[in-house]
C-alpha cells in the first residue's frame, strides 16, 4: 500500500470548490473527491499548528499529551515520569511508529519539527526532509524536494509520504507570476455584510489589524494589505486566500500527474487535509486560526482509497485523530490502547455510517477555548478572550448561520445548558484518563492559564506583554470603547 499524505497548512473546507465554494479554486482537489470520500464535518481536535499536528500523530488530544500551547510547558509533552520505557509513547505508539511496524517506509516533506521545535512530530519517520524556511516556503519550493521523491520511490511498493505545503497560511506569498485569477469574480454573498458588521471590531487580527496587534505590511507581501478598511482591500485580502488556495491545488495536480506517469496512481491511498481552517469573517476575524470555532478547527478531508467507496459524501462528525485508528484497521494493525480516536473505516470500505455524537474542540494558544460541536450547534467555552472582547459563553446555529455572525446563547438557554453538560462529561472522561496514564493530574488548558495566558496574547513576562500598546491603538483608532473594556476586563496585567 502506498499513501500520501496532503497537509495543507490553514486551509478551510469553505474556500474549497467541492465544499460549495462560488470561486473555482480546487479543481486537483476537486477531482480527488470524486473518486473518493469527501468528509464535511471533520475538525481538528486541538487548534492550532502545534496541538494540531500533535493530536493526529500521537493519536491523543492535546489534554492527553499535554501539548495545547504554542509556548511556554503547554508546547511541551508531559513528562511520562517513571513509567516511561527505553523509548517514550510517540515512538511507541505513535501514528508512524505503527506504520513502519507494519513494513511501511515512512517520510515527511515538511519543516514543521524545526519551525516549533517539535522533535516528537518526526517520531517513527524513516526519512525527514527539511524544506528550510521553518513554514515560509511556497510551494515551488517545496515541491522539487517532492518531485525527487515521487522520481526515486513512487513505483516502490508499502510507503507513506507526508508532505506538507503552506501557501494558505499568512502572509500570502504566491509569486506575481502567478497572476490574480479572482480578480473580476465577485466575494462570496455573506463576505460584505459581514465585514460591515466587524469592521470595528477589537482584537488581533481583526478588520483594522489583520497584521496581528497592527497594520504593517511588508512591501514584499504585495497580495496582503494593511488594513481591511474598504470593499476593494476586503476583496483584495480574500483573493489572496483564494488565489494561495489555486496554487496549492495545482501543486497537488502536478503530484497527481506524477504518480499517473509511475503507473501507481489507482493503487496510491490519497489523502487531502490541513492541520487547522482559518477565519476569513467569521467572528470578525481575518487570516488566522485563533478560536475553537467552526472556522478555525473544521478542516477539508478527502480520501481516495484503493478498492473503497467512491463518490461519497459523509457528513457525520468526525475529528481528525480518527484517521490513526482508521489507517491501522484498513492496513490490518492492531490499535493502540492510548489513542483516543475512533475508526471510520467502514465508511471508506462501503460507506457505513461511523462517528461521534459530539464532538469537544480547544484552542489554547491565541485564546483559552473549549467548544462543543453537536447536532446544528456549536458551543464556545471562554476561559481566556485573546483580547477579542468575547463573552463567557457563544453559541452558533450553523444551519442557519454558518459564519458564525451572529451569537443566539441568550435566545437558547438550554441549548447552552446541554453544551455544558456534554463538555463536562467529556472532561471528566478525559482528566480520568490523564489521571491513568500521565505522570500528573493537571488540565494543560489551566496551566496556560496559570503561566499568564495563551502564548499569542500572553499577560508575562513584561517584555511580550502586547496589550498596553495595543489599548493605546484602540483609542487612536476609535474605539475607545472597545480600550475602556479591555482596561476594565485585565486590569490586574496592566501597569
Amino acid at each position: 500500500m502506498r499513501i500520501l499524505y496532503l497537509d495543507l497548512d490553514a486551509l478551510n473546507p469553505a474556500h474549497l470548490s467541492c465544499y460549495g465554494y462560488p470561486r473555482r479554486t480546487s479543481p486537483a482537489i476537486d477531482a480527488l473527491a470524486s473518486e473518493g470520500v469527501r468528509f464535511t464535518n471533520m475538525y481538528a481536535s486541538d487548534a492550532p499548528c502545534l496541538p494540531s499536528r500533535t493530536a493526529f500523530y500521537s493519536g491523543r488530544f492535546g489534554i492527553q499529551t499535554g501539548v495545547v500551547g504554542h509556548g511556554g510547558t503547554a508546547a511541551e509533552p508531559k513528562r511520562e515520569g517513571p513509567g516511561r520505557g527505553f523509548r517514550d509513547r510517540f515512538v511507541d505508539a505513535g501514528l508512524a511508529s505503527q506504520l513502519q511496524r507494519l513494513g511501511m517506509r515512512t517520510a515527511m516533506i515538511s519543516p514543521f519539527g524545526e519551525r516549533h521545535a517539535a522533535h516528537w512530530f518526526y517520531a517513527g519517520f524513516s526519512e525527514i526532509h527539511n524544506t528550510g524556511k521553518t513554514g515560509m516556503e511556497s510551494a515551488e519550493e517545496v515541491m522539487p524536494t517532492v518531485n525527487a521523491w515521487l522520481d526515486r520511490r513512487a513505483a516502490e511498493d508499502d510507503w507513506f509520504l507526508h508532505v506538507n505545503l503552506w501557501d494558505a497560511h499568512t502572509p500570502y506569498r504566491v509569486p506575481a507570476s502567478y497572476g490574480d485569477p479572482f480578480a473580476d469574480e465577485p466575494l462570496p454573498d455573506w463576505m460584505i455584510p459581514a465585514w460591515r458588521r466587524w469592521k470595528d471590531k477589537a482584537g488581533p487580527h481583526s478588520a483594522l489589524e489583520p497584521g496581528m496587534y497592527g497594520d504593517a505590511r511588508p512591501d514584499r507581501f504585495p497580495r496582503e494589505v494593511d488594513r481591511i478598511d474598504s470593499e476593494a482591500k476586503l476583496a483584495h485580502w480574500i483573493n489572496g486566500y483564494d488565489t494561495a488556495i489555486r496554487y496549492v491545488d495545482d501543486a497537488i495536480a502536478t503530484i497527481v500527474e506524477r504518480l499517473k506517469s509511475a503507473g501507481v496512481y489507482e493503487d496510491t491511498a490519497i489523502i487531502v487535509t490541513a492541520d487547522h481552517g482559518e477565519n476569513q469573517g467569521q467572528l470578525g476575524i481575518y487570516g488566522e486560526h485563533g478560536t475553537a470555532d467552526d472556522a478555525t478547527c473544521r478542516i477539508p478531508f478527502v480520501i481516495k482509497w484503493p478498492g473503497g467507496r467512491g463518490g461519497i459524501v459523509d457528513d457525520r462528525l468526525h475529528y481528525h485523530l480518527d484517521t490513526a485508528p482508521t489507517l491501522l484497521t484498513l492496513l490490518g494493525g492492531e490499535i493502540p490502547e492510548i489513542w483516543d480516536g475512533h475508526s471510520f473505516a467502514p465508511t471508506i470500505r462501503d460507506g457505513t455510517p461511523a462517528g461521534w455524537p459530539d464532538l469537544v474542540i480547544s484552542q489554547c494558544c491565541h485564546v483559552c477555548q473549549r467548544s462543543v460541536r453537536w447536532d446544528r450547534w456549536l458551543y464556545v467555552r471562554t476561559y481566556h478572550d485573546g483580547f477579542h472582547l468575547f463573552p463567557e459563553e457563544m453559541l452558533f446555529d450553523l444551519e442557519n448561520d454558518p459564519n458564525e455572525q451572529v451569537d443566539v446563547a441568550g435566545d437558547h438557554p438550554e441549548q447552552c445548558r446541554e453544551a455544558a453538560w456534554r463538555l463536562e462529561r467529556w472532561h471528566g472522561r478525559q482528566m480520568r484518563k490523564v489521571a491513568e496514564n500521565a505522570s500528573d493530574e493537571r488540565d494543560p488548558l489551566w496551566t496556560v492559564m496559570r503561566e499568564g495566558g495563551p502564548f499569542h496574547a500572553p499577560h508575562a513576562p513584561p517584555q511580550q506583554r502586547p496589550l498596553p500598546a495595543y489599548i493605546q491603538r484602540l483609542e487612536q483608532t476609535g474605539r475607545a470603547e472597545a480600550a475602556e473594556a479591555l482596561r476594565e476586563r485585565y486590569a490586574a496585567y496592566l501597569p
